[in-house]
């Protein structure tokens, strides 16, 4: 917050002229591009996979160096799939600091007399990327260790400090039940999924589907018949039928099931944020031995309501570690609009972080003039940003004080995170940090590759290409390439 408040003080002159100068150079790049020959180890990857290189863009720089050691078609603006959760993540560590935290409030309406309240017990969020059940639960133990045990009113959801209405889930690829379509909110509890256990109980030649967490909204319907098939592809033999209930929603699963498979899961969201917020909470609140009379309404914190229990998140480096290893694109989402909800004011809207971001960039000097950021995840086919800008970031990522905790949030190469089985037992095998991203027609790579002498470069390898998802053995080669011959002497 203090370093966006202080990019703010920057007088308006001195950062029209380095946007000048920059926007300049940003022009003279794609000539110097074309100038530039892939690696002849990536051009022929390209070649077998069918893809030409004017859908490919590559970009090399060793950090501390002052001009790039390759710029092929480097000034293009792509699509970047979720290589752009690095220009969320870096922001969110610099404009928020790395400590910053989320907390959810519970606020009560009312008289409270011998823990009965006479009234309404209210939640109020503030975007937690990553408030999962373990964490409700002990926030609903907490209210109960106070003193609360009876709520006569409803459940109050106050979720005013985003502005996200008209998500749809759908929208991207036609998966609205997907986990990874969730839409970001003020309270979004557990990503809004329920995780469906399919347990095979031979003993009684059934399968049991156990739903984790049980929702008080959601019924489920069972017609899922045990086999003594081989495993195979367990899913494509179940059906899922969704319908929309009054409250909440029926779930039916029908098919087969082999008992070769063992135990298996499946997550799906299936309700709206209100209605799984108030069905978990009447769960675990009944559970913890608690009563709740009333229903759920959205509505902002009454003014005579009193705070009574505040839960506090991870920090942001712990967040943005989750996000750039696992590429979660909810958590992304919702760090997103934190951006513009701290640091300008609530709610938190895309287009408002958009502009936060471009600020920031420019308050830095990095003026990235084709940049789109839709919604901060990459889940997005409206996003672009060229290689040399990505680089250019990662540049300057390294040279910030915040460079330990996002170069830890990079997933590691043959290590761990979405990296964990690229180039195992390989000489780049752990010495590149680099974060993915793919779509149905993009395949991208950016991160930072520690040479074999120990040099370090900043890559960014883009393909858009409707070929693309052929494109991971050029992918490997370029990482082989920065680490086995671009510094080469």
């Amino acid at each position: 917050m203090a370093y966006c408040n202080a990019l703010m003080a920057v007088p308006a002159t001195l950062l029209r002229l380095a946007a000048g100068a920059l926007a300049a150079a940003a022009i003279a790049a794609p000539a110097a591009a074309q100038q530039s020959a892939l690696p002849q180890p990536v051009a022929r990857a390209l070649a077998r996979a069918g893809i030409p290189q004017s859908s490919a863009a590559l970009f090399v720089q060793e950090v501390g160096a002052r001009a790039p050691l390759l710029a092929f078609n480097a000034g293009e603006p792509m699509r970047p799939a979720s290589t752009i959760k690095l220009v969320t993540t870096f922001a969110a560590l610099e404009m928020l600091g790395p400590t910053f935290t989320w907390k959810t409030e519970a606020y009560i309406a009312g008289p409270l007399h011998d823990g009965a309240l006479d009234g309404d017990l209210v939640l109020k969020g503030y975007g937690d990327p990553k408030l999962v059940l373990e964490d409700f639960w002990l926030f609903v133990q907490t209210l109960r260790a106070r003193g609360l045990r009876e709520i006569k009113g409803d459940l109050v959801l106050d979720r005013s400090y985003f502005d996200v209405d008209g998500h749809d889930p759908g929208r991207f690829d036609n998966e609205p039940l997907r986990s990874y379509n969730v839409g970001a909110d003020a309270l979004l509890l557990n990503f809004k999924t329920v995780r469906f256990l399919f347990v095979p109980e031979i003993e009684h030649g059934r399968v049991r589907i156990i739903p984790e967490p049980n929702p008080a909204q959601l019924a489920i319907e069972n017609r899922v018949k045990l086999t003594a098939a081989p495993c195979g592809d367990w899913r494509a033999a179940l059906r899922l039928d969704v319908r929309d209930g009054t409250p909440g929603a029926r779930v039916a699963f029908a098919g087969a099931m082999p008992s070769a498979c063992g135990e298996r899961y499946w997550n799906i969201s299936v309700l709206t944020h209100p209605e799984y917020v108030y069905g978990v909470f009447k769960q675990l609140w009944t559970e913890s031995g608690g009563v709740l009379r009333g229903g759920y309404r959205d509505a902002p914190v009454p003014p005579m309501a009193r705070l009574i229990a505040t839960h506090q998140s991870a920090t942001a480096a712990e967040m943005v570690r989750d996000i750039n290893k696992f590429s979660n694109n909810v958590m992304a989402r919702q760090v997103f609009l934190t951006l513009s909800a701290e640091t300008l004011k609530p709610p938190g809207r895309y287009d408002r972080s958009a502009r936060a971001v471009h600020a920031w960039l420019e308050g830095r000097g990095l003026v990235f003039p084709e940049l789109v950021i839709e919604n901060g995840s990459g889940l997005s086919r409206a996003d672009r940003i060229s290689a040399a800008s990505m680089g250019r970031l990662l540049l300057a990522a390294f040279a910030s004080p915040v460079m330990p905790e996002l170069m830890a949030s990079l997933p590691i190469l043959a290590e761990d995170g979405t990296m964990k089985r690229r180039l195992n037992h390989q000489g780049v095998a752990g010495h590149a940090h680099v974060k993915g991203g793919s779509l149905a027609d993009v395949r991208t790579l950016a991160g930072y590759v520690l040479d074999r002498n120990g040099r370090r470069l900043a890559v960014v390898f883009f393909v858009n290409d409707t070929n693309a998802a052929a494109s991971q053995p050029a992918h490997d080669a370029v990482l082989r390439w920065a680490y086995e011959e671009a510094l080469a002497s």
